[in-house]
């Protein structure tokens, strides 16, 4: 393709705006490049929590989302993942330590299914006894934290560290805690999505169902 061609394609593409949700107060996550609207639905961006909230220290926590919708010149995002980067995460792990870690999917009251995986770091090194009571504590407070809070809400305890706390404040009870952090944080399916599988297991059922004749 000569110089001109592409130089003629990049004229006929547009820049968009791309902006978090409102939850994060609409900060701009950047721009991105398309020759028609419907080019930009799906495309993710990441960033860190740092970069939009100012705060350096954050600077450990990414945040990723999803562009689902576009307007003149602004894409628009919905959050889908949290997660602690690889470095900090290593700067947690201390010899002659144990590293508690526990994988949970549930489902918040506005019928968000998602994936959280919080860690517990101890000052020495747990039985396994012990490490089995602190992950039956992560498991709990995920949960019970998912039967009062919509998506939104809980991805505001993660970010504000309330998950965490709640789940420290109990565990440490079982054996001394150095920190305990959520790692990660996954979106895997929306309401629509949800009712859509659920509508699809009944039918299956239906079919299997035996009619006598």
């Amino acid at each position: 393709m000569s110089e001109r061609s592409v130089s003629k394609s990049r004229e006929q593409k547009r820049w968009y705006d791309v902006l978090a949700p409102e939850q994060f107060d609409r900060a701009e996550l950047g721009e991105t490049l398309a020759e028609e609207p419907d080019q930009v639905i799906g495309r993710t961006i990441t960033t860190t929590l740092g970069e939009l909230t100012g705060d350096s220290s954050a600077n450990n926590t990414k945040l990723t989302f999803k562009i689902t919708d576009v307007g003149s010149d602004t894409a628009y995002t919905e959050f889908i993942k949290y997660e602690l980067t690889r470095d900090y995460l290593r700067s947690l792990v201390r010899r002659g330590a144990s590293k508690v870690e526990a994988s949970i999917t549930v489902v918040t009251t506005d019928d968000y299914r998602i994936r959280v995986q919080p860690v517990a770091l101890t000052t020495k090194k747990a039985d396994r006894s012990q490490e089995k009571a602190i992950r039956r504590v992560m498991i709990d407070k995920v949960h019970a934290a998912a039967e009062e809070r919509t998506f939104e809400s809980f991805v505001d305890a993660i970010v504000d560290g309330n998950l965490s706390s709640a789940v420290y404040a109990d565990a440490k009870t079982i054996y001394p805690l150095r920190r305990v952090e959520v790692q990660k944080l996954t979106l895997e399916a929306r309401p629509e999505e949800i009712a859509a599988e659920e509508e699809a297991a009944v039918d299956v059922d239906a079919d299997d169902v035996a009619v006598d004749e």
